[in-house]
C-alpha cells in the first residue's frame, strides 16, 4: 500500500452542505409528527422519509468532488480510512446515546424494556459501534431494526456499503458504464416504488430479505446517480440557491400522501419520481449557487456541520417522545410544547456532539491515522 499522501482540502459546497441541514432537521420533525399518526396516509411531513435518498445523492456528487481526481495520489486504504475518521466518531456517539437512554424508553410499545438485561445492551452497543447489522434473534425492541439502539443507524450502513463499491469498483467506470448502473438502478426504484405493498420506498432497517432489498435499492439510484451528476454536470448560475433549493427541499418532503389506500401506486411513482429527477435538480442548483453574506455563510455552515450528528443522535430522543405519546394518548395540538423541547434538545445535544466529541476526535484521527506518514 502506497503511504498516505497529504492531500489539499477541498472547498465545500456550502449550500449543498446547509441543504443537509435542513433535511435533517426535516426528518427530526417527521419522526415526531410521526409519533401522532395512525398510519402512513395521515402522516404530518409525509414523505420526510425521503431525505434520506436525498443524504445519499448528497454523498454521491460530495465523494466525486472530493475523490474523483485524488486516485494515485490515494489508495483504497487511504480512502477507507479518511471515510471512518469522517463517519466512525458520531456513530459510536450516537449508539452510546441510545444504550444512556434505552430504558427510558418503556412505554405500551415496548413493554419488555426493563426486562432486557445490561450486558445485552452492552453488547448491542459495542456491536453498533461496529455497524454491523444485529440478526432479527437479538432484536430487544420488538421493531426488528437492525441497530434497535438507534435505528437511523441503518442509513449508514448502507452509506458504507455504497462507499466501499465506489472505492473498490465504481471509481473506475466511465461515464458510459455509470450511467447503464444508475439506469438500471432507477428501474429497479420505479419498480420497488409503485409494486410496494404500502406504496412508498420506506424500510431498510432490516435484515431480512424484504428489507436489505429496499435498502440497497434505495441507495444504488441516488448515491452513484449523485457521482454521476458530478462528472456529467455543467454548473451555472443560480441568484439565491440556498433559499429555492430549501423550500423545494421543504416542500418535496412535506407533500401529502397521494392517491390515498386505493392508488397506492401513485404515491410509490411520485416516491421514485422524486429521488429521480427533484433531488438531482435540488443538488444541481445547490452545487450552481453562491452563499453571500456573513449571516447566510454562517447559517449554512450551522447547517451542514450539526446535520449529521443532528441525524444519527435525535432518535433516541424520538424513541421516549413517541413512547409517552402513545401511553398517553397525547394528540399534537397538545403535545406540541413537549415535541418543541425534544426537537431543540436533540439539536442542542447534536451541537454538543459536534463540538466537544465530534470535532477534536476527527482532528486527533487525522493526526494520528491519516497524517502520521507525512
Amino acid at each position: 500500500m502506497m503511504p498516505e499522501t497529504k492531500l489539499i482540502a477541498k472547498p465545500h459546497y456550502m449550500i449543498l452542505d446547509g441543504l443537509r441541514g435542513v433535511a435533517s432537521f426535516m426528518v427530526v420533525a417527521f419522526h415526531l409528527f410521526e409519533a401522532h399518526s395512525t398510519s402512513h396516509l395521515d402522516q404530518v411531513i409525509n414523505h420526510g422519509y425521503l431525505a434520506v435518498d436525498f443524504f445519499f445523492l448528497l454523498s454521491g456528487f460530495v465523494i466525486g468532488y472530493a475523490y474523483d481526481d485524488r486516485w494515485g495520489k490515494m489508495s483504497i486504504g487511504d480512502f477507507f480510512k479518511r471515510r471512518l475518521v469522517r463517519l466512525q466518531p458520531m456513530i459510536i456517539i450516537g449508539m452510546t446515546i441510545g444504550a444512556v437512554l434505552f430504558y427510558f424508553q418503556d412505554s405500551v410499545l415496548w413493554p419488555a424494556i426493563h426486562l432486557v438485561p445490561v450486558w445485552k445492551v452492552l453488547i448491542l452497543m459495542l456491536i453498533g459501534y461496529t455497524l454491523l447489522p444485529i440478526p432479527l434473534s437479538m432484536d430487544i425492541r420488538g421493531w426488528q431494526e437492525m441497530h434497535p439502539l438507534n435505528g437511523p443507524a441503518w442509513s449508514l450502513f448502507f452509506e458504507y456499503i455504497s462507499n466501499i463499491l465506489y472505492g473498490l469498483f465504481i471509481r473506475k467506470f466511465s461515464k458510459t458504464a455509470l450511467s447503464i448502473l444508475v439506469f438500471l438502478s432507477a428501474v429497479a426504484l420505479i419498480y420497488l416504488a409503485v409494486t410496494s405493498p404500502n406504496g412508498d420506498i420506506i424500510g431498510g432497517w432490516s435484515i431480512t430479505s424484504e428489507q436489505l432489498r429496499i435498502g440497497f435499492t434505495r441507495v444504488m439510484y441516488p448515491f452513484f446517480a449523485g457521482l454521476l451528476l458530478f462528472r456529467i454536470g455543467k454548473l451555472t448560475k443560480v441568484n439565491h440557491a440556498f433559499f429555492w433549493c430549501s423550500l423545494l427541499t421543504i416542500i418535496v418532503l412535506s407533500v401529502p400522501r397521494i392517491g390515498g389506500s386505493e392508488h397506492l401506486w401513485m404515491n410509490g411513482l411520485y416516491d421514485s419520481l422524486t429521488v429521480i429527477l427533484v433531488f438531482p435538480l435540488i443538488v444541481f442548483m445547490g452545487a450552481s449557487g453562491e452563499i453571500k453574506g456573513k449571516y447566510a455563510t454562517r447559517i449554512c455552515k450551522f447547517s451542514g456541520d450539526i446535520s449529521y450528528p443532528l441525524y444519527i443522535t435525535h432518535y433516541p430522543l424520538i424513541y421516549i417522545y413517541t413512547g409517552w405519546v402513545a401511553d398517553h394518548k397525547i394528540p399534537m395540538s397538545q403535545a406540541w410544547p413537549f415535541a418543541l423541547l425534544t426537537f431543540v434538545s436533540s439539536i442542542l445535544i447534536a451541537y454538543t456532539c459536534l463540538k466537544l466529541y465530534d470535532e477534536p476526535v476527527r482532528r486527533w484521527l487525522k493526526k494520528k491515522v491519516l497524517l502520521k506518514n507525512n
